[in-house]
């Protein structure tokens, strides 16, 4: 392994330890036949202010996991905006930016770290969001469950864990039954967007997106980074250090 090799490993596995859920995804045809865990869980020490944030914001942000079809107009009290779901927001810090940019559109957004969602709440009372809402609990369960068909503008999926070592790549989020659940809670013209950080994982997204009969991709291959997506500190030392990052933007049929 080259140092550079090393560099990118470590580097991409930090910025998934802080910004998305590590995600574990379904094989094909598993999605309807067993209860799936999304994610692997990585318990984590809360800070007083997240702790507070949970107390006081959750009852107002939160929205409770259940089985039944959501209606997230009346959730976000306003019918009007495009309904966006956030899958692993880390530590919260790209989906704040992106709802304060994006003010005229409501979030949705999946997490399963609890520090995380104290971070967000925490960031929604600082800068006064009205835009977000969060749900602590495993998002494929949320997208059987709770989504209506049709009902999602756009889903962001933000470096999710790339797990590199082959024997792993059976846990990667973006697989082919995944996808298809996704793209039944996509509008027509509704978006989906990933980036990674993660060369080998980009062309394995790449080839996952495409072969989706739904999808169309809106770039020849990699799309240029959408000015809504914030620069996190991790892929600005990753740029720093000579590494790529990946955004692929594909339109629902």
């Amino acid at each position: 392994m080259t140092e550079n090799t090393q560099i990118q490993q470590e580097n991409s596995f930090e910025a998934s330890q802080l910004e998305t859920n590590q995600v574990e995804a379904p094989e094909d045809g598993e999605l309807k036949n067993r209860r799936i865990r999304s994610f692997v869980l990585r318990q984590g020490r809360l800070t007083r202010g997240q702790a507070r944030a949970l107390e006081t914001g959750l009852p107002q942000f939160g929205i409770n996991y259940s089985p039944e079809i959501i209606d997230l107009n009346a959730k976000f009290n306003r019918s009007e905006s495009k309904k966006i779901l956030e899958i692993g927001f880390g530590m919260g810090e790209t989906t704040a930016k992106i709802a304060q940019t994006l003010h005229d559109c409501d979030f949705l957004a999946a997490e399963v770290h609890t520090p995380g969602v104290g971070a967000l709440l925490k960031l929604i009372e600082e800068l006064a969001l009205t835009n977000i809402r969060i749900i602590q609990h495993d998002v494929v369960e949320v997208l059987q469950n709770m989504l209506a068909e049709a009902s999602l503008d756009g889903v962001h999926i933000f470096f999710p864990d790339p797990w590199h070592k082959t024997r792993h790549h059976k846990r990667r989020l973006i697989q082919a039954g995944f996808v298809k659940l996704l793209c039944s809670k996509l509008k027509v013209g509704g978006y989906l967007h990933v980036a990674t950080d993660w060369q080998e994982y980009a062309e394995w997204v790449l080839e996952v997106l495409n072969a989706e009969p739904l999808l169309k991709n809106t770039a020849e291959d990699y799309a240029e980074k959408p000015g809504y997506r914030p620069l996190t500190k991790f892929e600005n030392r990753g740029i720093k250090l000579g590494h790529g990052v990946w955004d692929m933007v594909f339109i629902r049929k």
